[in-house]
């Protein structure tokens, strides 16, 4: 049996780890390569970094970054914000990223998805879904939440599995900031539906919420921020506590 995952998740500006809320009243947190490190030394899987920095010089100081991060640490880093193109993500990947991560773009256009995984393969390629629920549809949403589409997030991640993406990375957005829990029965469906493997983000507040979204909500991994940044639940507290309850995780 695959072990489940614990990924950290950094926001990134300008070479540091912020944190806020939709991208507003960010306040750093740390270094991005020394969190890093931390994170890596205390049990994470993997890691999750975002570029939040808008301008192209933004663009450049984290593909360097990226560098340094992949000589920091040992474990699988992701990393993603403003990928357009397939130079964007060669020029990440060839920096030492192990993975890449796309979302308003796959939707703006869905070829990217393929273009990318038939270059690099899809185990390179993730396609982040943020979607909300509207009237009982899950809608999905690009700009970080923003703009709200008309595309139905069910069909449009089987739609990314087609088209070549190696894993999902679903949030809710209607649970994201919220540390209620993660929309366990979102997860279920998706990973009823699919074959590739389900990343679960949003409303992480407690172990248990992590439980039951690795459990009942049979997502393949759980992603959270805060609850890791601030030290509210060590990683080696959080795996403890999994294992306990007959979760499969590398400790």
């Amino acid at each position: 049996m695959v072990a489940k995952r614990i990924i950290p998740c950094l926001d990134v500006k300008d070479g540091a780890v912020v944190k806020g809320i939709n991208f507003e009243g960010l306040k750093e947190v740390g270094d991005a390569v020394e969190m890093g490190v931390r994170y890596s030394a205390q049990g994470a899987d993997e890691l999750v970094y975002l570029d939040i920095s808008a301008s192209f010089e933004g663009r450049r100081t984290f593909a360097e970054l990226v560098g340094k991060i992949a000589r920091g640490i040992n474990i699988p880093f992701t990393v993603g914000g403003g990928i357009c193109c397939l130079d964007d993500a060669s020029r990440l990947l060839d920096a030492g990223a192990d993975k890449i991560s796309i979302n308003s773009s796959a939707i703006a256009a869905p070829s990217l998805i393929s273009r990318i995984a038939g270059k690099y393969g899809s185990q390179f390629v993730v396609v982040a879904i943020d979607a909300k629920q509207i009237d009982g549809r899950w809608l999905c949403t690009t700009h970080g939440g923003k703009k709200l589409t008309e595309l139905e997030l069910f069909s449009w991640a089987r739609e990314a599995a087609d088209r070549g993406a190696g894993e999902i990375l679903f949030t809710s957005m209607d649970h994201d900031g919220t540390k209620a829990g993660y929309a366990d029965e979102v997860y279920r469906k998706l990973h009823s539906m699919l074959d590739i493997p389900v990343i679960a983000s949003g409303g992480a507040g407690s172990i248990e919420d992590i439980r039951r979204v690795l459990d009942e909500g049979c997502a393949d991994a759980a992603l959270a921020a805060s609850i890791f940044h601030y030290n509210q639940i060590p990683i080696p507290e959080l795996k403890k506590a999994l294992a306990a309850s007959n979760i499969n995780v590398r400790l």
